[in-house]
């Protein structure tokens, strides 16, 4: 069985529509679900029940946005199943998308599989590259300088973008919109690690499942939709934030000393300026607008970033 964790923020009709998918495709593999709220302030939540009434509903509410991974922690604690599905508010199922995978980790021959993902389709039904290597030296530095953004680069790219997604991979890890894991290993390694606010986090417990002698493993015959970007689409200046902030704690937990403060600058003076250039050619005044204000909010957050244990 699996317990389905969503976390929610100002995700408007998304969560109705992934609740339906889980009502319409649970094939009776679902435990409970629960769905927590990380302080919204839109109608995700008119409907409590999500019109599902075949499935175990819990809902908690956060009297503050607690993050990500302290939300996915929350959720986690709930259930009892063997399986904790970790699955955003912007996806929906289909049919296989719990079984396929299910099946295939309970085959005797995958027990040393901890995490599984699937297939992820978007909006134009193009299969989404949702597989990453672990995070490197060269690979953020390549980040940082935008030579990832070069086509004959593509191999510097963290996410893969030079494979398809077209067949079945042991990867280094899959994205956290659709990351399913044995609960048995989620709570060996005590969970996602909460000073990830949001990002990093699933790259941070894959990297540890890995060091703990896991695997983890790209399934191409199950397919969810998922439409990316999400609620932070909304705050394009705060993502851009807390994803340099948790790079930046990624780093300091699993990088040598030397690449760690190596990063550090990259980030803070060649990468502010690469992004700007960047912005203002993709999307003029306003997304530059967003770069920089991502980039003084970081400055500001600086002596707690960079106090962070090396833990």
């Amino acid at each position: 069985m699996i317990d389905i964790v969503l976390v929610n923020w100002n995700s408007g009709s998304q969560l109705r529509d992934a609740m339906a998918s889980i009502a319409a495709n649970h094939g009776g593999l679902v435990g409970s679900v629960v769905v927590v709220d990380n302080k919204s302030s839109d109608d995700s939540l008119q409907d409590a029940n999500f019109g599902n009434q075949e499935i175990p509903l819990d809902l908690v509410l956060n009297e503050c946005n607690r993050g990500f991974g302290a939300a996915c922690n929350q959720g986690a604690a709930d259930g009892r199943s063997e399986y904790i599905l970790f699955l955003n508010p912007d996806t929906r199922l289909f049919p296989g998308s719990l079984s396929i995978p299910l099946e295939f980790m309970e085959r005797n021959e995958n027990s040393g599989i901890g995490i599984a993902g699937i297939q992820l389709i978007d909006s134009t039904g193009a299969v989404s590259r949702s597989c990453a290597r672990f995070p490197s030296t060269p690979l953020l530095l390549a980040q940082a300088l935008g030579l990832n953004k070069l086509p004959w680069l593509r191999a510097w790219s963290q996410h893969m973008g030079e494979w398809d997604h077209a067949h079945d991979r042991e990867v280094d890890q899959v994205i956290g919109a659709f990351f399913l894991i044995r609960r048995s290993l989620f709570q060996s390694l005590g969970g996602f690690d909460e000073r990830f606010f949001v990002y990093f986090e699933e790259v941070d417990i894959s990297y540890r499942a890995r060091q703990a002698g896991w695997r983890s493993v790209y399934l191409a015959d199950a397919q969810a939709f998922h439409a990316g970007g999400g609620a932070s689409e909304k705050v394009k200046a705060h993502r851009l934030f807390y994803s340099l902030r948790s790079r930046l704690l990624y780093a300091s937990k699993h990088f040598s000393f030397i690449s760690y403060w190596t990063l550090v600058g990259a980030t803070l003076l060649i990468e502010s300026i690469s992004r700007a250039v960047f912005s203002l050619a993709r999307g003029g005044l306003e997304d530059l607008r967003n770069t920089l204000r991502g980039y003084v909010m970081l400055w500001r957050a600086l002596p707690v970033v960079l106090a962070k244990d090396r833990k």
